[in-house]
């Protein structure tokens, strides 16, 4: 749950066609649960440059942060169109700061409580997963590298005859695609986590180990082989095994939460100006993102992270396990950011840092651990504001803090002598490995980003602007790896054993997916073009038709055409018109998703791909008509050579769109989403 992206959309959506569960570009971008899609940072937030590290460095105090946070977070809630939020800071095992800013409750103008008031912070619950799986490992109970069937009362196929480990599903590499069906249910009734994972096995698309690739089912499976190894529902599990020892009273996975807790939830908005809250959103898998928690309570679980498992007097980890949770175990590319075990890497600054996100629709969270400092900060936002409002805000609050806290210049990197050519090699379509390819391939092609060569060797990717809605521009300082250009962040691109190149990864987000390189027939810039024009091409003819009817029998000139003609023409119209009804019926799906996610996240969309699907069908046989209808047409005497013409044209743009229906999924008759 935290960002298709929208990541994750919030969940799913945030990566996809720019809706918003962790951080994706894609399309179905509004994830709840998940790191979201990369959004472009259109300046819903004033920031400041970046300090260098001869500016002077502000002590961590209680008084300075106040003086920090209390300067900035007004104003940013404000300019970004959101209620409120909570943040809390934590420091070599004390709660150094926790306050609430905005509102919990815009009509009664309650403002939040940083020890009592409940915020969702969506994907950032999967750390209490994976906590708890570490738990069990430090008992001998789970084994990291074990085909994870064995612990499971359902089969997950293999991928080419290879298992999937919780190592794999720990660092987002099993390989599964994207889902977000029923991510989102409509109603607390509807969640069973057995139910939920049993009936909605994701299709495999990477081998496990290899491609990282965010999933919430992932995370859910684990939660469930927490369930069934420790012989405890879920929710009692963590109660029982984490938040009781940390002393978590305000934190709860119920759903719906139980009534000592309830009347502490805070309400989530769309937007502040919006002003209408949204009603309590369940989550299924709950282990991917069903938390409830208070500020001050996810303190105590960065305190516990941070000294190795240990808080006051007891202990969730070991100090071993701890260590081996925190070490590195997975990155897309050499020198990036990668995962640890649950945890992925955020260093920046000359920092270690570790971290999650995390999505629902309304919610937005971040939680940082910067472990060679022994300082942890939390956030959770309340609204998802304007222009992605909280999704900038949490990113540039904890960008200024470590500017302000831990000062930092980055060494100087020239640039290479091959950056002309390199940047024209790199040049093309990308797509996220965070999508589905079952039953939305359309809808995430909408999401493909861009790499561009510029006149001055640069590049510019169309994920990411800068704050002030500029595009960022990426210079080579090393072999197919590139530093922002006035910044630190870096993209490097993987190239195949035959120099080809395959993928970009990127520390600009968090590493929970890689974009990979979409051939040029399957780009944007290609399918963006002829499809419109393919389908512009059979309004046209339809119009012609019905047009060109009425003017005939307006002037009485009627067609002289061999019965045997008349008929196929007919058919060829009636070809065309199947192919217009069955595109536009995906541009209405596509616009109704960027309306509302809903439509994916509690399933309802599926008897309308079904429904699609059929039309599709007729669409290709449609086309098929088309197609003979001009073959006879060139072989009939006394057509005229610009009725030969136009029925060439739309031949040729009834046959781009069969490939396009075919290419895309458009029949594949999946509700796999």
């Amino acid at each position: 749950m935290n960002s298709y992206a929208k990541c994750g959309a919030a969940f799913f959506f945030t990566s996809i066609a720019g809706i918003a569960m962790a951080q994706v570009t894609p399309s179905l971008q509004t994830e709840p649960t998940g790191p979201a899609a990369p959004h472009p940072a259109s300046s819903p937030v004033a920031i400041a440059p970046t300090n260098s590290a001869a500016d002077s460095t502000h002590a961590l105090t209680a008084e300075d942060l106040s003086t920090f946070f209390d300067g900035f977070m007004p104003f940013a809630l404000e300019r970004g169109d959101v209620a409120g939020g909570v943040i809390s800071v934590v420091k070599d095992g004390k709660v150094l700061f926790a306050r609430g800013y905005g509102y919990a409750d815009l009509k009664t103008r309650t403002a939040p409580s940083p020890e009592t008031t409940l915020f969702r912070p969506g994907s950032t619950s999967k750390l209490f997963t994976w906590t708890a799986v570490m738990q069990l490992v430090e008992q001998g109970k789970l084994d990291l590298d074990a085909d994870i069937n064995q612990y499971l009362d359902f089969k997950i196929p293999p991928f080419d005859g290879k298992p999937i480990t919780l190592r794999n599903i720990m660092t987002h590499t099993p390989g599964f695609e994207e889902t977000a069906r029923g991510l989102l249910p409509a109603s607390t009734d509807d969640i069973d986590l057995g139910n939920y994972l049993k009936s909605h096995i994701p299709a495999r698309i990477f081998e496990p180990g290899k491609t990282v690739a965010y999933s919430n089912y992932g995370c859910g499976l684990a939660g469930y082989i927490v369930q069934r190894v420790s012989g405890e529902r879920f929710e009692d599990y963590i109660q029982k095994h984490i938040f009781a020892p940390l002393d978590m009273q305000h934190s709860s996975f119920a759903q719906p939460l139980p009534p000592s807790l309830a009347p502490l939830m805070s309400k989530g908005y769309d937007s502040a100006s919006d002003g209408k809250p949204h009603a309590f959103e369940p989550v299924d898998p709950a282990p991917a993102g069903a938390l409830s928690s208070s500020a001050t309570d996810m303190a105590n679980f960065m305190i516990a992270q941070l000294q190795g498992g240990r808080f006051d007097d007891t202990r969730i980890l070991t100090q071993a396990t701890a260590d081996l949770m925190h070490s590195h175990q997975y990155s897309a590319a050499p020198g990036l950011n990668g995962f640890d075990l649950g945890f992925y890497q955020e260093d920046s600054h000359g920092q270690r840092i570790i971290g999650h996100a995390g999505d629902t629709i309304v919610f937005h969270s971040d939680l940082h651990l910067m472990l060679d400092a022994n300082v942890g900060v939390f956030m959770s936002f309340n609204s998802a504001g304007n222009e992605g409002g909280a999704h900038v805000i949490r990113k540039a609050v904890f960008a200024k803090f470590l500017d302000r806290y831990f000062p930092y210049s980055a060494p100087a990197e020239p640039t290479v002598a091959s950056a002309k050519a390199d940047a024209a090699r790199v040049s093309g379509w990308y797509e996220s490995s965070r999508r589905n390819e079952s039953a939305m391939r359309a809808l995430y092609m909408l999401s493909q980003v861009s790499v561009t060569a510029q006149p001055d060797d640069t590049i510019v990717v169309s994920a990411w602007n800068n704050y002030a809605g500029k595009p960022l521009h990426w210079r080579e300082t090393g072999p197919l790896t590139y530093r922002e250009v006035n910044g630190d962040a870096h993209l490097k691109f993987v190239a195949d054993a035959q120099g080809n190149i395959s993928y970009w990864a990127t520390d600009v987000e968090a590493p929970v997916f890689v974009f990979q390189r979409v051939s040029a027939a399957r780009g944007m810039g290609s399918v963006g073009l002829w499809a419109v024009l393919s389908f512009v091409v059979v309004i046209v003819a339809l119009l012609t038709w019905f047009i060109g009817g009425w003017v005939r029998r307006h002037y009485r000139r009627p067609l002289v055409l061999a019965d045997a003609q008349r008929r196929s023409r007919l058919l060829s119209r009636l070809g065309a018109l199947a192919l217009f009804v069955d595109m536009a019926g995906w541009l209405g799906l596509l616009g109704a998703l960027s309306v509302s996610e809903d439509i994916v996240l509690q399933g309802r969309a599926t008897p309308w791909l079904y429904l699609l699907y059929v039309l599709g069908l007729f669409g290709v046989l449609g086309a098929v008509v088309v197609v003979v209808h001009a073959v006879r047409s060139w072989l009939a005497p006394r057509r005229s050579r610009w009725v030969l013409a136009g029925e060439t044209i739309l031949a040729l743009a009834a046959i781009y769109l069969v490939w396009f229906i075919v290419a895309f999924g458009l029949i594949s008759f999946s509700a796999r989403y």
